[in-house]
C-alpha cells in the first residue's frame, strides 16, 4: 500500500467529533474609552488570515491510573478552566473579543472569542507517530485563508480531548491584530492566569494601554482603507513538508557552515541557507536553468526598531529584510553571508528608525517580487526563541508546539524543539519541487524527514 494511501487510511479512521460551541466574552466590560482600537500600518499591511496554532498535551499519567479516571470529568475540568482565564485574558486583550472594521480599526464591542470543545476517537500518540497535517487540521477551528466574517471572531480556540485524556489546544488568531510575538505574549498571559498567578505576575501580563502604542507610532494610511489588489501566494498544488533539526545536526550544520566572513552563524541562519540552497536546486532540476532568487526573511521590529517602548508593542510590528542570488551553483558558505549581509545591512538601514511609509514601501517591493515570474521568491518566518514550549495551564509544559500546514507556496516556518535548540521547519511549496527536496541528500543530513514526535 502506497504511503499516501497509508495516510487516507488514517485520516479516515481519526474521528474529531465537536461536541459543544461558545463565544467567551469578556470577565470585565470593555471601558467605552477604549472601544475602539485603531489599525497600525503595521496591522494594516498583514494579510486578513487566521494564525493555526497547536499545542500538544499528553497524559503524562500511568497506564494503571488512567484507566480508573474519568477522562470526561477531567476534561470539563480543564476546559472550564480555559474558558474562565480566557475570559480574565480577553478582558486585558480586550481588541481580540472585538470585530473587524475593514482595514481602519477593531471594534472592542466584547463580541467574544470563538470556544469549540471535541472528541478525538484514538490516543494521543496515533496523532504524534509522524504527524500528518491532514489529520492536524482537524484540532483547529478554521483555515488558515478564512475571513473574519466567515470566521464569525478574532480568536478562536479548539480543546480536543483525546481517549487517553491528552489534550491538545488549537488557537486561531486573526492576523489584522496579532504577530507571532503578539501571540505568544497572550498564550504566556493566559497560562499565568490559568495558574492563578497572575497577581504575582504583572511583569508577564500586559497592560491594555500597550495595544495604542504601535497605531500612535505608526499611524494607519488612508490608501490602505479601501480593499487591496490581493497578493496570492496560494497555489491548489502547494505541500507542506516537516523537517526536524536536533541539537546535535544544528551543531554539524553551523560547524559546515562557518566561514571567515560569518565565524558564528545562528541556527536560523545555517537551517534557512540549507533549506534555499536545497530549494534552489530543486527548482533548477525542474526548470532545466537558474532563476534569480530572493529569500524573505521576517524581522520582529521589537528588537530592531531602537524604539525604548518597542518591546511590548501588541498588534504587528514586524518587517523583512531580502537577500538574493543569481548564481547557478551556490555553496551553504555563501547563502549564510547573503543572509547575514541582509540582516546587517536592514539594521544600518532602519536603526535609527523605521517609518510606517517604510514598511509601506517594503511591502511594495515584495509585492512586485512576487508578481516577476523571473525571479524565484522564497519566504521565511522564525518563531524560535518565543515562549510556547512554556505554557503552563496547570497540567504541565506542551511535549509539542506546532503550527497547521501552509497554503503558501516558497514558505519555511521555523520552530523551536522542546530543548530550545533544535530546529522544525515546516517547508511549503509546490509538489513537484517538495518531491526533490525531500530526497535531497545535503538535506537529509542534517534533517529528519517527519519524525514522529518523543
Amino acid at each position: 500500500m502506497k504511503l499516501s494511501s497509508v495516510k487516507q487510511k488514517m485520516a479516515s479512521e481519526i474521528k474529531v467529533e465537536v461536541i459543544r460551541k461558545e463565544t467567551i466574552k469578556p470577565s470585565s466590560p470593555t471601558p467605552h474609552h477604549l472601544r475602539t482600537s485603531s489599525l497600525s500600518v503595521f496591522d494594516q499591511l498583514q494579510p486578513e488570515a487566521y494564525i493555526p496554532l497547536l499545542i500538544f498535551y499528553p497524559n503524562n499519567i500511568s497506564d494503571d491510573v488512567v484507566n480508573n479516571i474519568d477522562h470526561n470529568s477531567l476534561f470539563a475540568e480543564r476546559s472550564k478552566l480555559l474558558k474562565t482565564s480566557l475570559s480574565e485574558a480577553l478582558t486585558q486583550f480586550y481588541p481580540f473579543a472585538g470585530e473587524f472594521e475593514y482595514n481602519v480599526s477593531i471594534s472592542c464591542n466584547d463580541h467574544g472569542a470563538g470556544f469549540i470543545e471535541s472528541q478525538v476517537n484514538c490516543p494521543i500518540r496515533k496523532v504524534l507517530d509522524k504527524p500528518d497535517f491532514g489529520i492536524l487540521e482537524q484540532f483547529i477551528p478554521i483555515a488558515m485563508k478564512s475571513k473574519s466574517v466567515e470566521a464569525g471572531h478574532l480568536l478562536l480556540v479548539q480543546v480536543n480531548l483525546f481517549e487517553c485524556g491528552g489534550l491538545t489546544i488549537g488557537v486561531n488568531i486573526s492576523h489584522k491584530v496579532a504577530d507571532a510575538s503578539t501571540l505568544s505574549t497572550f498564550i504566556k498571559s493566559w497560562a499565568t492566569i490559568a495558574l492563578g498567578s497572575a497577581s504575582t505576575a504583572s511583569d508577564q501580563v500586559l497592560l491594555p494601554a500597550e495595544f495604542g502604542v504601535a497605531a500612535t507610532l505608526f499611524p494607519p494610511q488612508d490608501v490602505l482603507n479601501s480593499p487591496q489588489p490581493i497578493m496570492d501566494l496560494t497555489r491548489d498544488n502547494c505541500i507542506t513538508k516537516r523537517f526536524v533539526f536536533d541539537a546535535s545536526k544544528i551543531a554539524a550544520l553551523k560547524s559546515k557552515a562557518a566561514s571567515a566572513a560569518v565565524p558564528n552563524p545562528t541556527r536560523v541562519e545555517v537551517v534557512s541557507a540549507l533549506i534555499w540552497k536545497c530549494a534552489l536546486q530543486a527548482s533548477r532540476s525542474n526548470l532545466g536553468f537558474t532563476k534569480p532568487s530572493t529569500w524573505n526573511q521576517a524581522v520582529n521590529m521589537r528588537t530592531r526598531s531602537g524604539l525604548a517602548m518597542a518591546e511590548n508593542i501588541l498588534g504587528n510590528f514586524l518587517s523583512f529584510f531580502t537577500a538574493m542570488t543569481t548564481e547557478s551553483e551556490v555553496e551553504l558558505e555563501s547563502l549564510v553571508h547573503k543572509l547575514r549581509k541582509g540582516i546587517d545591512e536592514f539594521k544600518e538601514k532602519y536603526g535609527n528608525g523605521f517609518s510606517g511609509e517604510d514598511a509601506f514601501q517594503g511591502i511594495e517591493g515584495l509585492k512586485n517580487l512576487i508578481m516577476n515570474d523571473s525571479t524565484e521568491t522564497y519566504h521565511c518566518t522564525s518563531w524560535c526563541r518565543f515562549s510556547f514550549y512554556e505554557t503552563d495551564f496547570g497540567w504541565g509544559k506542551p511535549s509539542w508546539v506546532t503550527f497547521s500546514s501552509s497554503e503558501f507556496k516558497n514558505t519555511t516556518l521555523l520552530m523551536d524543539m522542546s530543548d530550545g535548540v533544535g530546529i522544525e521547519a515546516l517547508l511549503s511549496l509546490e509538489e513537484e519541487h517538495m518531491a526533490i527536496i525531500e530526497r535531497n541528500e545535503d538535506l537529509l543530513a542534517y534533517a529528519s524527514l517527519n519524525p514522529s514526535v518523543v
